[in-house]
């Protein structure tokens, strides 16, 4: 799987981290997550302009209001980058449950020290 670093890198700072994270709770327009977040709404804005650029965020318009929501596709493709990550810890716990089952219980008992 090959993933745009860069996805990364643009929710990596703070404000749009903190952005995303409250997008988790579904869409919204840009006054409220300004208002949530105690950013400016220039502030605001600036930030969901560069994650709608990098495709983590969909925009609708609605009269005057933009909404703004997650893109699923976008988090689909680090969910998918990230259980590369997910199967190696697997399997290294699996072979440290191996040895714990292997390994001898403290004397005089049948059972291991784990």
């Amino acid at each position: 799987m090959n993933m745009d670093h860069s996805t990364l890198a643009v929710i990596s700072e703070i404000n749009r981290f903190n952005i995303v994270e409250y997008l988790l709770g579904g869409p919204k327009p840009v006054g409220e997550i300004s208002q949530k977040l105690h950013m400016t709404q220039p502030k605001t804005s600036k930030h969901l302009r560069v994650l709608a650029d990098a495709g983590v965020v969909d925009v609708q318009i609605k009269a005057q209001q933009r909404i703004y929501s997650l893109s699923p596709q976008k988090f689909e493709e680090i969910d998918e980058w990230i259980s590369q990550f997910k199967k190696l810890w697997e399997q290294r716990l699996d072979r440290l449950d191996k040895m714990f089952k292997k390994a001898p219980g403290p004397k005089g008992t049948n059972e291991n020290k784990f």
